[in-house]
């Protein structure tokens, strides 16, 4: 896989489109694609996203260490609904609760949309409650084999998971503060601080 290794890359949007011109192909071919990992994290930092890759475990825990120390969130009220986050991350002197007021959010995801950069979240998450009932500071854990295309591929994968029903309370998560919203699963969502702890797994 072509893990984000144009991430870095000291190239400006316009140098690729210039590059783009001089290519050899005919300018009646299809623009070319970028493989899904790169679309992802251009689109989830095009929505103000913050992407943090993380080769192991070990990486997980010492980013999300320099997350609390950022943003003053030692002995913080945090909100968690996943029993498993609250144990990988209970050396971290955090109050555990499910008050929306808290400082922030520690979730996983569903999926990574690529065409988006949205996080596809549903009631495994975050229960029943609305977005806007949620802290607005997010610090999310997922993983490269959550990455999908788009919405479609989403929502199949999560009809294929469930086993007994299909969970309520879909949407997604994104960052577009000044832009128009483009898929009606976030019609009227909520903006969100979002960190993003990306973790190798393929």
């Amino acid at each position: 896989m072509s893990l984000f290794r144009k991430l870095f890359s000291s190239k400006s949007k316009s140098d690729k489109e210039e590059d783009q011109k001089n290519d050899t192909t005919g300018k009646y071919m299809p623009e070319p694609q970028l493989p899904i990992d790169d679309n992802f994290v251009y689109n989830f930092k095009n929505n103000g996203g913050k992407f943090l890759y993380c080769q192991d475990q070990a990486d997980v825990q010492e980013i999300f260490e320099q997350i609390l120390q950022e943003n003053n969130w030692h002995n913080a009220e945090c909100c968690c609904f996943d029993e498993n986050l609250k144990q990988n991350f209970k050396n971290f002197n955090l109050n555990f609760t499910t008050n929306g007021e808290a400082s922030f959010f520690l979730s996983t995801c569903e999926y990574l949309i690529a065409n988006t950069g949205a996080l596809f979240i549903c009631s495994n998450q975050i229960k029943e409650k609305k977005l806007a009932e949620i802290p607005h500071n997010f610090v999310i854990l997922a993983s490269t084999s959550q990455l999908v295309d788009n919405i479609g591929e989403g929502l199949r994968g999560i009809k294929s998971k469930s086993t007994t029903r299909i969970p309520s309370n879909i949407t997604t998560i994104k960052t577009f503060q000044d832009k128009k919203e483009s898929d009606f699963l976030s019609y009227g969502s909520t903006s969100k601080n979002v960190y993003l702890l990306l973790l190798e797994d393929l």
